[in-house]
């Protein structure tokens, strides 16, 4: 059953779902935001839909006085960082991240203690109290950039995912801390499911995202000749890889939700989970009813103390001033 002729409970169907959504961001002037991970519903009604990180450049540049972030809980914050004068909205608080969440800013405190001439690079996906402790922030697709312009004379603190970190020290050749935390959905993709699809999918393009917990393994397999053309990419640049490729056919290492994106964007190609069961529920706990009441009744305002706030811009200031 197609996304626009679908039925949902309390929502309609799509075409109505989506003419609501569309009055009452009207009525609150409102732009909704969507990760590449939301459902397919959310993801078509959005006015943007990406990563966390271009979302909170786009909300900044937008005109709207009210920023709905379909996404999790850091990437609201991280658009209330970047735009302190917008209200901004998460359609559920329970929308965390598992990620995130391994790693707290009096953790970090302590660390930092143990290496107090290290340089602190935080990926986007931490809180705001972690980001304040940081001194740069990176992306996925800008961590290797990031990593090359720090003095190789000094130490580097790299939090929270272990296998960003493990991809971004064989990239730049350089030997990092690294914090032991993970993405629970990536970190369940390993190298049995590599095989599987690999076996299953001839002659297919093989997309990575760096924090799998398959990306090392992947690297190996590509090094030995035992693996198709493979792509180590961030959720964007596997939708730009997917439109500009030649080839026709492709296993996408990453959530599940991307899946909708690629196959909107490049029609006609075709998009082979590696693993099905890689679905965050973090991200799937906002549903359109759930986007239809943010709206209504204003729910549920994400706010950052403005001293934390500033310092956490100041780290992804300093990205942006490397990697635009």
């Amino acid at each position: 059953m197609s996304v626009t002729s679908e039925r949902l409970a309390g929502a309609g169907t799509f075409e109505e779902f989506a003419v609501e959504v569309r009055d009452l961001a009207r009525r609150r002037n409102a732009v909704i935001l969507a990760h590449n991970y939301q459902l397919p519903w959310i993801q078509d009604v959005a006015d943007f839909v990406g990563d966390s990180l271009q979302l909170s450049q786009r909300a900044a540049q937008a005109e709207a006085s009210t920023i709905v972030f379909c996404g999790v809980h850091f990437m609201a914050e991280t658009a209330k960082i970047l735009s302190p004068a917008r209200t901004v909205l998460l359609p559920d608080l329970g929308a965390g991240c598992s990620l995130a969440s391994s790693i707290t800013a009096g953790q970090l405190r302590a660390w930092k203690a143990e290496y107090p001439r290290a340089v602190v690079v935080a990926y986007v996906n931490t809180s705001a109290e972690v980001k304040a402790e940081t001194d740069i922030c990176c992306t996925s697709s800008n961590a290797v950039e990031v990593v090359r312009q720090i003095p190789e004379d000094r130490e580097i603190l790299f939090l929270p995912d272990m296998f960003l970190g493990a991809y971004v020290e064989r990239m730049t050749g350089r030997s990092l801390h690294v914090w032991m935390g993970e993405c629970h959905v990536h970190a369940g993709i390993g190298p049995a499911e590599i095989r599987a699809a690999l076996e299953a999918n001839p002659g297919s393009e093989f997309m990575v995202h760096p924090e799998c917990g398959c990306s090392t393994q992947c690297m190996y397999l590509a090094a030995a000749g035992d693996a198709p053309p493979l792509k180590i990419l961030s959720t964007g640049g596997m939708i730009r890889e997917a439109q500009a490729s030649s080839a026709s056919s492709f296993v996408v290492a990453t959530e599940t939700g991307i899946l909708h994106q690629l196959r909107k964007r490049a029609p006609g190609k075709r998009f082979v989970p590696l693993k099905e069961s890689a679905v965050c529920e973090y991200m799937k706990t906002i549903t359109p009813e759930k986007l239809l009441r943010s709206l209504r009744e204003g729910v549920f305002e994400v706010t950052v103390d403005p001293e934390i706030a500033a310092r956490a811009r100041r780290s992804i200031e300093r990205m942006l001033e490397i990697v635009p």
